[in-house]
């Protein structure tokens, strides 16, 4: 089927969607999650393939991105599932108000209608998408990377199985099949058929369709976030929480690419990261790309100017003595892409003009930036995570997936 063909079905689905109530959407939910579960053979089978043509190709963090296991199946039915369990947005009245003329006037949460999501070898993206579209009303169409087409395939066979079982069009899920380019050019200028696009990747996914979209786009994704350990931190917290950002899942967004260090500790504590993330590590160690100061205590490799602009997705972290905190905000503003940053201080004064003065998405203290996820923040899961201010900030769930109308009800007034 051409994507010009499954567009046209998905837009004959947007009022169907619009129309569902919350037991509807949610039966259909469980039902999606539970054959998430009975198909977990064939999606394991074909995520084999498409692992096994990945290598060599991509890197083994990013082949770890790409693989399922019955326990990220099982994840991501439950991510479902708790999207079942959350408030339906739709119809919601977000404000109220009665003129004196009688007319009563209720902002309302309304669907956006067919959303189409481009992204790259994450699988559980799939199904993550599919049910907050469905229990925000809308329909979803997902153009999914090449790697990890066979993935999402199985994945949506399964979850169009359970919307049919339910009574439902399957055309309220749709998989593009084409992968190339062409595919992702035809959504972005998909003018009348896409109501809201969203490309969740990399900078380069990204930067293509903030150029050349005609259609509504929201920028998310790229996340090169840092950790500034101010001169007050605990040390072991502040140990404890770079290797969390950085090492548990280097190939995600939230994951830690720069660390920032006060100059009045700088060589007490860097040694200390050197045998944390390096001389204790028996497997994947990090490599540690110094600015000249961080050099001249640890003697690791020296970091280039594009290091500290760079979203890594490895192992691998830039690293830079700074003089206080506003020199470290400084800092975040000339390199963060807005999504995650996270100081580890003592000090409330501090911690309070860095997530006042720090611009991006989800600002921490003294905590890893691998919470913002959808799931970490309540959400069921996300749709993305935007780094943008309009519309949308930080991870999107179902609220952002809805827009708004004014509803005005009288009983004949003229103007």
């Amino acid at each position: 089927m051409t994507t010009r063909q499954i567009l046209e079905n998905a837009k004959a689905a947007k009022l169907s969607a619009m129309l569902l109530d919350t037991n509807t959407k949610n039966d259909a939910l469980l039902c999606m999650a539970d054959k998430l579960i009975e198909h977990t053979d064939k999606i394991l089978s074909a995520n084999a393939v498409d692992v096994e043509k990945a290598k060599g190709i991509i890197s083994d963090v990013m082949i770890d991105r790409l693989s399922l296991s019955k326990e990220r199946i099982a994840a991501m039915a439950q991510g479902i599932r708790d999207v079942a369990s959350l408030p339906d947005p739709v119809g919601q009245v977000i404000e109220r108000v009665e003129r004196e003329n009688g007319l009563i006037i209720e902002k309302t949460s309304v669907p956006i209608g067919v959303t189409a999501i481009i992204y790259e070898s994450r699988p559980n993206v799939t199904s993550d998408a599919a049910a907050l579209s469905l229990k925000s009303g809308n329909v979803c169409v997902l153009r999914g990377g090449k790697e990890a087409y066979n993935s999402a395939k199985a994945i949506v066979d399964a979850l169009r199985e359970a919307l049919a079982e339910c009574g439902l069009s399957e055309n309220l899920v749709n998989l593009i099949s084409d992968t190339t380019r062409q595919s992702a050019t035809e959504l972005m200028t998909a003018v009348g058929y896409v109501d809201l696009l969203i490309p969740r990747g990399g900078a380069g996914l990204i930067n293509a369709c903030l150029e050349n979209a005609k259609v509504p786009c929201i920028q998310t994704g790229t996340g090169i976030c840092h950790i500034f350990v101010d001169e007050s931190a605990d040390f072991e917290m502040a140990l404890n929480i770079i290797e969390n950002a950085k090492t548990s899942r280097p190939s995600v967004c939230n994951a830690a690419e720069s660390l920032l260090v006060h100059k009045n500790i700088a060589k007490d504590f860097l040694p200390l990261v050197k045998e944390r993330l390096i001389d204790n590590r028996k497997e994947n160690p990090v490599e540690l790309r110094c600015d000249e100061k961080a050099y001249e205590i640890l003697g690791t490799k020296k970091a280039s100017e594009a290091d500290f602009d760079t979203e890594f997705l490895d192992y691998i972290l830039a690293v830079s003595v700074t003089e206080n905190v506003r020199s470290a905000i400084e800092h975040i503003a000339l390199h963060s892409t807005g999504h995650s940053e996270s100081i580890i201080t003592k000090s409330e004064e501090n911690a309070k003009i860095f997530t006042a003065a720090v611009d991006s998405s989800s600002v921490y203290v003294n905590a890893s930036t691998r919470f913002t996820d959808g799931g970490e923040f309540g959400l069921g899961c996300e749709m993305g995570i935007s780094t943008q201010k309009l519309h949308a900030r930080g991870p999107m769930g179902l609220r952002e997936l809805n827009a708004y109308k004014y509803i005005i009800k009288g009983n004949g007034q003229v103007r």
